[in-house]
């Protein structure tokens, strides 16, 4: 049987929170586990951060006997360095980029739009 680390959802509805955790492939979402390795708050604090907890030496042990994280998990992983990042994070990325210049650009024209031009005699 394969071990994976996933998240367990856990809160409330409209205020999820997650557990980083080892369960077997065929245990429920939020079933049973082996072990509790992190958590993740996906929802932004006051200061706009997302909260991640990770036991790093018990991550690096279930990585080493062979658990496999699922992608949310790899890239959480990969952005606290101890995988590589994953490739979706790029596309992501990027995509975020695009859609943030093209917002600009919009709100650039819009703006030039609306102030009066001066008239000519």
């Amino acid at each position: 049987m394969s071990v994976r680390i996933r998240l367990a959802l856990h809160g409330c509805t409209n205020r999820p929170f997650y557990h980083i955790v080892v369960a077997p492939s065929k245990f429920k979402r939020d079933g049973r586990h082996l072990e509790q390795v992190g958590s993740y708050d996906p929802l932004p604090n006051t200061n706009n951060e997302k909260s991640v907890a990770l036991n790093i030496e018990r991550i690096k042990y279930w990585l080493s006997v062979g658990a496999q994280p699922t992608i949310p998990v790899y890239k959480l992983l990969g952005m606290a360095g101890l995988l590589p990042i994953h490739p979706r994070m790029y596309l992501e990325a990027e995509r975020a980029r695009n859609a943030a210049a093209t917002k600009s650009k919009s709100s650039e024209t819009e703006s030039t739009e609306s102030e009066p031009q001066p008239k000519t005699a």
